[in-house]
């Protein structure tokens, strides 16, 4: 059994991505007897949701988390939601900028996670990790490949593959310029990566929380 794992390369000018930094570190894990493939998307709309197709189907996995970067949140932020929107305030890393434009011409406004969040939420505060439910990944890369994973899983019929879209912080090294923004270390980062894994390979042949 595969879990992918996918995090995103840094952006915006910045030099880190926690995101890609724990995709990479989770990479090639043995996690409650499933085997973690990590890969790092790019930065980019429309490209990175067709490598997440690409990966999904060279690896047939049982669950894809997608991570990315959320700065100025505290603690994991588990998204509810993926919207029909591009609107990004900012270039991607190709210099791509669409403004209120849907993702899918004739696709639904939204998509719930099919990922176990309740779940996966009691479990993190039970590690004694700052969790929080989100009702908007934003409307940048992120939200647009949480959105095309969920029309492509749909479409294709797919419902066995557990997948969605959850946000990290910033790490200490990102936040430290930041005088008291929010950050979690990338030890914990991993931690809470694995605990979600964990979580959503119990929940598989159940229903979505």
């Amino acid at each position: 059994m595969t879990v992918l794992v996918t995090g995103f390369e840094p952006f915006d000018g910045e030099s880190i991505n926690p995101s890609e930094r724990v995709a990479q570190a989770v990479a090639g894990r043995t996690v409650a007897g499933a085997r973690v493939s990590g890969d790092v998307l790019p930065c980019v709309f429309g490209k990175s949701a067709d490598r997440l197709a690409d990966a999904i189907t060279r690896l047939n996995p049982a669950v894809v988390i997608c991570l990315g970067q959320a700065g100025g949140r505290r603690g994991i932020q588990l998204e509810r939601v993926a919207l029909n929107l591009a609107d990004a305030r900012i270039p991607d890393n190709e210099g791509n900028q669409p403004v209120n434009q849907r993702i899918e011409t004739a696709g639904p406004v939204a998509y719930w996670s099919g990922l176990p969040l309740v779940a996966m939420e009691k479990e993190l505060s039970g590690a004694g990790l700052p969790v929080a439910f989100s009702l908007s990944a934003g409307a940048f890369v992120c939200n647009h490949l949480f959105y095309s994973l969920m029309h492509r899983l749909t479409h294709a019929g797919i419902s066995s593959i557990r997948a969605g879209f959850i946000h990290l912080p910033w790490l200490p090294e990102q936040a430290g310029a930041l005088r008291g923004e929010p950050s979690l270390s990338l030890e914990k980062q991993i931690t809470a990566v694995e605990i979600l894994i964990e979580s959503a390979l119990k929940s598989l042949g159940s229903t979505a929380a």
